[in-house]
């Protein structure tokens, strides 16, 4: 049986890669199957049910073009491993992940599955706002189940070792024991979300990665999902270092609280100049929480408030 598959409105490149590399790593699937390709069109030649089946799982793969920058192969294996890291259904009344507990972890307001829809639909995300609005925990349940999912390879999650009030070197033990306070908070959030044991494996064998921003100097993040905690105490040069790591299969998220920054002088913070330089850019995507979207104790909200409303008098 013969028949042509088109492709309308698309550059045959996007879909078949340099050299048809892309191309080829989809037929590898359909070892009865001969596809020769001509232009805009390709000619299958084969059984019918496998010619039926290409059908199928070629318009998915066309159909995940239209919502990347640009497909690899990894695009092709997660179409044949029945992985979608974009669903259909975009919702923040999913169940992201589930905890240790059993407990399902979704989104519990407006602004948190703001962020769930903006990470599906864009590979670089900041989510700002005030402390307690769950930027960081939603990041990393995003994280777990792209991980889960086998969406990504790797969760890289950093943070900026600024000092809140205490010196690096006067704190005891060597580098690793003086950095864990700083990086304590992902190790909880990680924790509510994957078994104790299974979480070390992970750690141990480098699937989960917890390091301060400076380790990230030189590297390249590819099939990872990485998470830039506490942004705000990055300087512009930092925050550029942190974002072209970013490989082309890598998703990256960014949190932080503008009004939280432990620098020496608050203006040398680059988050918000960072965002404002980037904005408008397909892609990217930007997240404002607000006091109301506080999920802690309900003081948190009023405390935060009185903190602001003393910032703005003085």
């Amino acid at each position: 049986m013969k028949k042509t598959v088109k492709l309308e409105a698309i550059d045959p490149i996007e879909i078949y890669g340099p050299g048809n590399k892309i191309l080829l790593e989809f037929c590898s699937y359909f070892p009865h199957l001969k596809v020769v390709a001509r232009g805009h069109e390709l000619i299958l030649e084969g059984r019918e049910e496998d010619i039926s089946e290409f059908n199928i799982r070629f318009a998915h793969l066309v159909e995940r073009r239209g919502r990347k920058q640009s497909l690899s192969v990894y695009d092709v294996e997660e179409i044949f491993a029945g992985v979608d890291s974009h669903p259909a259904s975009l919702s923040g009344n999913m169940n992201i992940v589930y905890g240790t507990d059993g407990k399902a972890i979704r989104a519990r307001n407006k602004t948190q599955e703001e962020l769930v829809n903006a990470y599906f639909k864009n590979d670089l995300v900041f989510a700002i706002g005030p402390a307690g609005t769950g930027k960081t925990y939603m990041a990393i349940a995003l994280a777990v189940r792209a991980l889960k999912n086998r969406e990504v390879k790797r969760i890289i999650l950093t943070r900026p070792a600024v000092e809140a009030g205490e010196r690096l070197g006067f704190l005891p033990g060597d580098l690793k024991e003086k950095l864990d306070p700083y990086l304590q908070p992902l190790y909880d959030a990680l924790s509510d979300m994957i078994p104790s044991k299974k979480l070390q494996e992970f750690i141990a064998d480098g699937t989960i990665q917890i390091a301060p921003l400076a380790y990230m100097r030189g590297r390249t993040l590819d099939r990872a999902c990485v998470i830039l905690d506490e942004a705000q105490n990055t300087n512009l040069g930092q925050l550029k270092m942190f974002l072209t790591r970013m490989g082309p299969n890598a998703k990256f998220l960014v949190t932080g609280d503008a009004t939280q920054i432990d620098l020496p002088r608050r203006e040398d913070s680059g988050l918000i100049k960072g965002i404002s330089m980037l904005e408008g850019i397909k892609g990217i995507a930007t997240v404002c929480f607000r006091p109301e979207d506080i999920v802690r104790h309900p003081l948190v909200t009023k405390i935060v408030k009185a903190f602001d409303k003393n910032e703005k008098n003085s």
